[in-house]
């Protein structure tokens, strides 16, 4: 690597160490209920929106009337959306007079959008109208990133209540994380990306005489506005099918750099408001460290993976699939986050990805997107592994668990268990019935472990609500379609279901006094503890399909061999 490519990771690395600690007190601030920065410019906008819903900020629920309210506002934006798409041909907003969208294809990008996974089997500027991006995705993007947080604060309160039912108020919890965080920082996002070039338009595609005096059409459209929050949303997805290889969707490095740091900032934040509202600062530093730790390695075996000698080339380097804008080290870096965050956005395509580079990412979001994660669904995901990890520290020295004075009991154990493990059991089985099943291999663009690499990244990044995708693979057909689907809906509510259950489970519980049998989460040996739990629960479960995917697929190309 050159002297410039480490100082755009080491700027990269100090951005979200410096922003996130101040980003996450703000949120702390916003989420607890105490004044904050916004309270005064933006109060009036939370307070109309409980009018005009019929809300009851003071009153909470039970954690079966959060998840109630969950569920039925996440229909009602899968219908919203799914309706618009078949419908769109005879709304208005319409330019380019786009047909509908076929159902299977509607269905599938409806429960993208609603679990937050953003996956695309289409390409967004010559398949959906401006009405459907803006007032169906991207109000998804915005509602989707909010449920997330949701859940967050409910497991939150559940940890940290005592002898209680209720768990907060949904509709609250979501005004705020839209009013006061998602909203401010996407209205700055996208004025820096306009700024840098980014597209931003209602105008219909415009038709231009290339320098070979060859005719041109140029799509265009509002890019700008879903840019900024599919990125601060960890949503993914994007406007145009390049998606951020696109030069009117990334047109600089500048605008590169602010999207990649875009997509850690709010997951990456969240641990210090999670250490802040428990009352342990340190705690919240712990569980940064082991998100960091972890996107680091990944990152620092992908760099390698792209930097080694490639016989079956002959290159040292591999610029296949990559962005010349950019580079190889900003692709890796984009790839390393986008991954670790459920994001799903990319600006290089990540089939022509090294295979120990493709499998870094494909390994990322395997693990539960956990390595900062989704907005929200990062850190209820890992807090599920630090519950599980509480756990087993307690078997080993004989005593009853617990985590932050709340002991931890068979009822939250089998939520936890349920909660990690359904995602990857929907991962292989999806993966497995697809290997065997003609109408899914047809739509296989490569063969042997790369091919078999593409299979499994498209149901990872289903269940594990990414949304990014080895880019062989032709999904858009009934059968991915559909199953795909399924797949982001188990991946996104088998989670979330479990997490408010124990948030509930633990609310009613009383707090125990710390003793010297208690075991402390906010030190080093916590922390990797941690990290093993979390690595060896994916290396057990992943291991084997891993093995016949990447790893096999590396050795065979150090022998010159491709697929």
């Amino acid at each position: 690597m050159s002297t410039s490519d480490i100082l755009q990771i080491l700027a990269y690395v100090i951005a979200i160490i410096v922003l996130a600690p101040i980003l996450g007190q703000f949120m702390a601030r916003v989420f607890t209920g105490k004044p904050h920065l916004l309270s005064r410019p933006l109060g009036w906008l939370e307070r109309s929106t409980y009018r005009l819903c019929g809300v009851h900020a003071d009153h909470e629920m039970s954690w079966k009337q959060y998840t109630a309210s969950l569920l039925w506002f996440n229909g009602l934006g899968f219908l919203m959306v799914f309706v618009l798409q078949v419908a769109q041909r005879w709304l208005p907003m319409n330019p380019q007079h786009l047909p509908n969208v076929p159902w299977a294809l509607s269905f599938n990008t409806a429960v993208s959008f609603m679990t937050n996974t953003n996956w695309q089997s289409y390409a967004g500027e010559t398949t959906l109208s401006y009405l459907t991006q803006m007032v169906g995705l991207t109000v998804q993007n915005f509602v989707s990133a909010a449920t997330g947080i949701a859940v967050f604060l409910a497991l939150t309160r559940g940890i940290l209540r005592r002898t209680t039912g209720v768990i907060g108020n949904f509709w609250v919890d979501m005004t705020r994380s839209i009013v006061y965080v998602l909203l401010p920082l996407s209205v700055i996002l996208g004025v820096a990306l306009l700024g840098e070039g980014v597209v931003q338009t209602f105008s219909p595609a415009v038709t231009v005489t290339t320098v070979e005096g060859q005719s041109q059409t140029i799509p265009v459209g509002p890019a700008a506005s879903q840019v900024a929050i599919k990125q601060l949303g960890t949503n993914g997805g994007g406007y145009f099918n390049a998606n951020s290889a696109h030069p009117l969707e990334n047109p600089t490095p500048v605008s590169n750099f602010l999207e990649m740091l875009a997509i850690l900032l709010i997951p990456a934040a969240l641990t210090f408001t999670y250490g802040k509202t428990v009352s342990n600062r340190k705690h919240g530093w712990i569980i940064f460290a082991v998100m960091f730790v972890l996107w680091f390695g990944g990152l620092a075996l992908s760099l390698y993976g792209e930097s080694s000698s490639n016989p079956s080339i002959g290159l040292n380097t591999n610029l296949e699939g990559k962005e010349t804008r950019f580079g190889i080290v900003n692709s890796i870096l984009w790839s390393a986050s986008t991954t670790a965050a459920s994001n799903g956005s990319v600006n290089a395509m990540h089939s022509s990805l090294s295979p120990i580079a493709g499998g870094v990412a494909m390994f990322n979001i395997m693990l539960g997107e956990i390595i900062f994660g989704g907005v929200g669904a990062g850190m209820y995901g890992i807090l599920l592994h630090v519950l599980l990890t509480v756990f087993l520290a307690g078997l080993m020295v004989g005593r009853t668990p617990e985590y932050l004075g709340k002991k931890i009991e068979a009822r939250e154990i089998q939520m936890t268990i349920l909660g990690i493990l359904t995602p990857n059991a929907v991962i292989l089985l999806g993966a497995g019935i697809a290997c065997v099943l003609p109408i899914a291999l047809s739509s296989l663009a490569n063969h042997g472990p790369h091919g078999l690499g593409e299979i499994l990244y498209a149901f990872s990044s289903a269940a594990g609500n990414n949304g990014s995708a080895f880019a062989g693979l032709n999904a858009n057909t009934d059968f991915y379609n559909i199953v795909l689907g399924i797949a982001m809906l188990i991946g996104r509510f088998a989670v979330i279901l479990p997490c408010l259950v124990i948030a509930g489970s633990l609310a009613k519980k009383k707090v125990s006094p710390p003793s010297a049998g208690t075991f402390a989460t906010d030190n080093s040996t916590f922390a990797v503890l941690l990290i093993g739990v979390i690595t060896i629960v994916g290396a057990l479960t992943f291991l084997p399909a891993l093995g016949l995917g990447p790893v096999v697929e590396h050795f065979l190309m150090t022998a010159g061999r491709i697929f």
